[in-house]
C-alpha cells in the first residue's frame, strides 16, 4: 500500500535535517582557534587603513601578468598573488626557481606603508604539483577509495611540507566537490560521489594542510572548492565557444563544466554542502565559489549563497575568494557592474588575473558612487586578515621568506613512501578469475603491455607540472607501473614489453595497462567514455596469446569495460594513482592485499549515464556499485 504523508510533515522533517546538518554552533565551535578571535588586532590595523590599501588586500593577481610590472604590487597594494595552471617561474618549474619567485614578490609586498605580506596561492591538489621533483600523490578519487582520513591526513601535511619548501603559503584545496555525473572532466577531483565519504575526508585534508595552528611555519592555508553544487550541473551540448573533448567521445560535444545546477535548496543541502559543513568544521579559512550556477543564478553573485548560507548561517570566519576570472561571468560585457553584484553578494578576494588595473579601478568608483557600502569593503578586508594574522603573517619577528632548509625534505623518499601507501590502498580489484593474482615473482616471464605502463604522466593526470597534464615523462623521481614491476620481479624473471601487445607469446601472464590520456577541466568533458581503440586492440592481442591476462585501468573516472572485462582474468582500477607506480606492483605480486573500494558507481553502459547512489534507486543497475572491491 502507497504511503501517503502530510505536506507539513515532510518539510518539517526537511528542515529539522538542514538545522542538524547546518547549526551555526557545531562547525564554528570545534576544532582550532576561531579566525575572529584576531579582531582586535585586525581591527586596529584596519583603521590605519586607506581605501586604496584595503582594496589592494582583495586583489589578486596572477605572478604572470605581475612579472611584467613588479612595482604594481606596491603601487596598488596588492595583498595576494596566485600562479594560475601554467603560470610558472620565467626559470622553469624547479624547486629553485619556485623558491626564488616566491621570495622576489614577498620582498616587493613587505616595502608597501604598511607591509602586510602577500598570500601566495597555487593549486596544490595532489601534491606540489607544478614543480619538478615534488611527490605527486594519487588524486581525490582515489583517496575516497581508501575510506581512510587518517591516510588524508598525513599526505595533507606532506604536502603543506613540500609547498612551504618553496614559500608559499595557500593552496586552493580541497576540492570538496560531489561529482553526480563521471562525464564531468573534474571527476578525478572529487573524493566521491558520496557526500558522506566527501565530508569525512575533505575534513581530514584541511586539518592537515593547516594543522591545529595556522602560524606554524609547515601548514599552509586551505581553500574548500568549489562553493556550491559543481558537480551537480547538467549535461549541455558545446557550443562554438565549447572544447572539443579528447578521446574516443571527441565527436559528441558534452559540456558539464561551469553549467548549471538545477535543484531545490534541500537537495543541494542534502548532497553538496556537507563537505563545506566539514571544512568549516576543521577551521577552512578561505572558500572559492564555483564558477558554476545554482538554478540560473552565478554562485559567484548568490548573496543566497555566499552571505545568507555561508557566512550567516554557518559562521565561515575565513574569506572567499572568486576563480579565475569568475567574476567576467556575472555580468558579461558589463565588468563593473559585475564587481559590483559578487562583492556585495559577498565575495572578499577576487582572483583577477591579468585585469587587475581595472578591478581596483572600479571597485573604488563603485564605493565612491554608494554601490558598494563602506561596510562591505571593511568585512572583507576584515575577513583575509584575519586569515593572516592567524597565519603568523604579521608577526614582525618572523620572516615571511621561504625557509630553505625545507629543500631536504622535498620530494625525499620518506615522503613518497606514504605516495606509495596510498596507491596501495586506493586499487581497487574488480575481478580475479581462478585467483590469477597475486602473481608470482618467480614466473619466468612477465609480458607488459599497454600505452599507460611506461608513461609517468598518464599516472598522474591533469594538474601534474602543466595545468591539462601530459603524457610522458613528466617530473623526475617518479616510477612507472612498467618500471615498478620490472623492480619486484626476481631477478631471474624476464620482463618483457610491447605498447599493443604483441609478442606476448610464451609467457607466464601478461599485464596491460590501458586508459585515459591527462586532462583537466573543460577539455575533459566527455559524452563517450569509450576505451580507446588502441587500449581494446592491446588487450585483445595478450589475451591471443592464450595467457592470463591482467588489466589495470589509469583513469580519471570509471570507463565502459564491454571490450575489455571478459577477455581479463584480473581487472585492477588504479585511477590516477601519481608518480609511485611501485605502489601498484605492491598489490599485483601480493606483497600487499588489495583493499581499495570504490567511490563512484561503475555503469555498464553510456545509456545508463549519469548513475551515482542519489539518483532514483529503482534505476541504479551498475556493473559494480559504489563501495565494491575484493581482495585476496
Amino acid at each position: 500500500m502507497k504511503r501517503i504523508y502530510s505536506p507539513v510533515l515532510i518539510a518539517g522533517l526537511l528542515l529539522a535535517g538542514i538545522l542538524l546538518l547546518t547549526s551555526h554552533d557545531s562547525p564554528a565551535a570545534a576544532g582550532p582557534k576561531r579566525l575572529s578571535s584576531f579582531d582586535p588586532q585586525v581591527k586596529q590595523l584596519l583603521a590605519q587603513m586607506t581605501l586604496d590599501e584595503k582594496i589592494g588586500q582583495m586583489t589578486q593577481p596572477d605572478q604572470e601578468f605581475l612579472l611584467k610590472a613588479p612595482e604594481d604590487i606596491q603601487k596598488y597594494f596588492v595583498g595576494s598573488v596566485l600562479s594560475g595552471g601554467n603560470s610558472d617561474p620565467k626559470e622553469g618549474n624547479s624547486l629553485e626557481a619556485w623558491t626564488n619567485l616566491y621570495d622576489r614578490l614577498q620582498t616587493e609586498a613587505m616595502k608597501t606603508r604598511l607591509g602586510i605580506p602577500i598570500l601566495y596561492g597555487v593549486d596544490a591538489v595532489h601534491g606540489h604539483n607544478n614543480v619538478l621533483g615534488a611527490v605527486i600523490f594519487p588524486h581525490n578519487i582515489n583517496l575516497g577509495c581508501t575510506r581512510d582520513p587518517a591516510l588524508v591526513e598525513k599526505i595533507a601535511r606532506i604536502t603543506a611540507r613540500e609547498v612551504r619548501a618553496t614559500g608559499v603559503q595557500w593552496t586552493f584545496a580541497p576540492c570538496v566537490t560531489v561529482p553526480q555525473d563521471i562525464r564531468w572532466g573534474r571527476t578525478y577531483e572529487g573524493f566521491s560521489e558520496d557526500p558522506r565519504i566527501v565530508a569525512t575526508l575533505g575534513e581530514a585534508a584541511v586539518r592537515g594542510l593547516q594543522g591545529l595552528d595556522l602560524s606554524s611555519p609547515l601548514s599552509i592555508l586551505a581553500c574548500a572548492k568549489h562553493y556550491v553544487g559543481d558537480g551537480g550541473t547538467s549535461p549541455r551540448a558545446a557550443g562554438p565557444e565549447g572544447v572539443a573533448p579528447a578521446g574516443p567521445g571527441a565527436s559528441a560535444r558534452l559540456r558539464l563544466d561551469q553549467g548549471d545546477t538545477r535543484l531545490d535548496e534541500a537537495t543541494l543541502r542534502r548532497i553538496h554542502l556537507p563537505g563545506y559543513i566539514a571544512a568549516i568544521r576543521a577551521g577552512v579559512g578561505s572558500i572559492m565559489p564555483s564558477y558554476s550556477s545554482w538554478n540560473g543564478v552565478k554562485c559567484s553573485a548568490s548573496k543566497r549563497l555566499l552571505t545568507e548560507i555561508l557566512k550567516q548561517e554557518l559562521g565561515f570566519e575565513g574569506f572567499l575568494i572568486s576563480d579565475y576570472n569568475a567574476i567576467d561571468q556575472i555580468k558579461p560585457g558589463d565588468y563593473k557592474g559585475s564587481i559590483e553584484i559578487s562583492i556585495n553578494a559577498g565575495m572578499d578576494m577576487a582572483m583577477v588575473p591579468s585585469n587587475y588595473r581595472n578591478y581596483v579601478r572600479y571597485l573604488k568608483e563603485l564605493v565612491e558612487e554608494g554601490k558598494v557600502p563602506m561596510s562591505r569593503i571593511d568585512d572583507a578586508v576584515t575577513r583575509i586578515l584575519r586569515v593572516k594574522f592567524a597565519m603568523g603573517l604579521m608577526d614582525k619577528n618572523r620572516s615571511q621568506l621561504a625557509d630553505r632548509k625545507l629543500h631536504q625534505s622535498f620530494g625525499s623518499a620518506e615522503h613518497r613512501a606514504v605516495a606509495r601507501e596510498a596507491v596501495r590502498k586506493s586499487l581497487v580489484l574488480l575481478k580475479n578469475d581462478r585467483q590469477t593474482l597475486p602473481l608470482s615473482k618467480q614466473a619466468a616471464r612477465i609480458h607488459v603491455a599497454g600505452a599507460s605502463a611506461d608513461d609517468l604522466g598518464n599516472q598522474c593526470g591533469g594538474w601534474t607540472i602543466q595545468w591539462q597534464g601530459q603524457s610522458g615523462n613528466v617530473t623526475p623521481g617518479g616510477t612507472t607501473i612498467l618500471a615498478a614491476i620490472k623492480a619486484a620481479a626476481a631477478p631471474a624473471t624476464k620482463v618483457s614489453y610491447s605498447r599493443d601487445g604483441t609478442g606476448a607469446e610464451g609467457a607466464s601472464v601478461g599485464i596491460v595497462v590501458i586508459g585515459e590520456r591527462p586532462y583537466a577541466e573543460g577539455v575533459g568533458d566527455r559524452a563517450d567514455l569509450s576505451l580507446a581503440k588502441e587500449d581494446v586492440e592491446a588487450v585483445n592481442n595478450v589475451k591471443k596469446a592464450g595467457i592470463p591476462v591482467v588489466v589495470i585501468l589509469v583513469s580519471g573516472r570509471p570507463m565502459i569495460l564491454s571490450g575489455v572485462l571478459p577477455q581479463a582474468d584480473a581487472f585492477l582500477a588504479a585511477f590516477l594513482p601519481g608518480t609511485e607506480g611501485a605502489g601498484v606492483a605492491d598489490v599485483l605480486f601480493g606483497s600487499d592485499k588489495p583493499s581499495g573500494k570504490l567511490s563512484f558507481s561503475w555503469p555498464r553502459s553510456n545509456d545508463q549515464l549519469p548513475l551515482n547512489l542519489n539518483g532514483p534507486k529503482d534505476k541504479y543497475n551498475p556493473l559494480f556499485p559504489a563501495g565494491y572491491g575484493l581482495s585476496y
